[in-house]
């Protein structure tokens, strides 16, 4: 059977870091998996945009593709921004839409990276609080699964952890860390639950002045590499899965 063209659909930026750190974590993908084709398209302020890239695929008689949200949450971009393009695109194609990246282990654990090269002993974990620092959305069903990620990292040794938003939602990084800070919290730790870099990252950055530790964003970390391989083959799956009949 051959593999279908594996399409990492980003959401762009006027930051020249974020397309440099998607291009980063595609060309990390290529070696994990050298045999399947990955492109890149952006959904907005980069090139190639993602009818560009699929219009291309379509004149080079490619036919299956499955198309991967560099997203960490189903919010407004993977509801309706990415499948209204994909709808647009070229008849010839066969598009599986692929789960977004988030909640995933994976993810926790690409967390766990960032906060270790950040300088968190994991001897300290015990007494530090952490703020789990994400985007953003106005979107409850995105609020909620980061709500959900802060729970479950309580049980992973941290003495606390606290959700924050860098937009649309509250509360914002820097009360986040002041509120521990207020409970007697020693030590805390900002982790940003973000891909790239970009306006809304470094307004978490600035908001964790006051913490001890801030982690770098994902990035094109080894973890996040295997968890867009992961998706591809979940999609791939149900793409050449004939569907059921009455």
């Amino acid at each position: 059977m051959h593999r279908p063209v594996l399409l990492v659909i980003a959401h762009g930026s006027r930051d020249p870091r974020h397309a440099a750190t998607v291009h980063a974590l595609v060309r990390r993908v290529r070696l994990l998996r050298p045999g399947v084709r990955v492109e890149t398209g952006f959904l907005d302020f980069n090139a190639p945009s993602v009818p560009q890239v699929l219009d291309r695929l379509a004149l080079e008689g490619i036919q299956d593709v499955v198309a991967l949200p560099l997203l960490l949450t189903r919010a407004f971009h993977a509801k309706a921004d990415i499948p209204a393009v994909l709808d647009r695109a070229p008849a010839r194609l066969n598009i599986r839409l692929a789960d977004v990246l988030g909640p995933s282990p994976l993810l926790l654990a690409t967390l766990e990276r960032r906060l270790h090269e950040a300088g968190l002993d994991p001897a300290d974990k015990s007494s530090t609080g952490l703020v789990l620092a994400s985007a953003g959305s106005t979107d409850p069903e995105a609020i909620a699964v980061i709500a959900e990620i802060a729970r479950e990292l309580r049980h992973t040794g941290w003495c606390a952890v606290r959700p924050a938003f860098a937009s649309a939602a509250l509360p914002r990084t820097e009360d986040a860390v002041r509120e521990l800070r207020a409970q007697g919290v020693r030590r805390v730790a900002v982790a940003p639950y973000v891909i790239a870099p970009g306006f809304l990252p470094d307004r978490i950055a600035r908001g964790a002045a006051e913490a001890d530790i801030l982690a770098e964003v994902l990035g094109a970390a080894p973890e996040l590499a295997r968890l867009l391989l992961l998706r591809y083959d979940e999609a791939k799956v149900r793409l050449h899965t004939p569907a059921l009949t009455a």
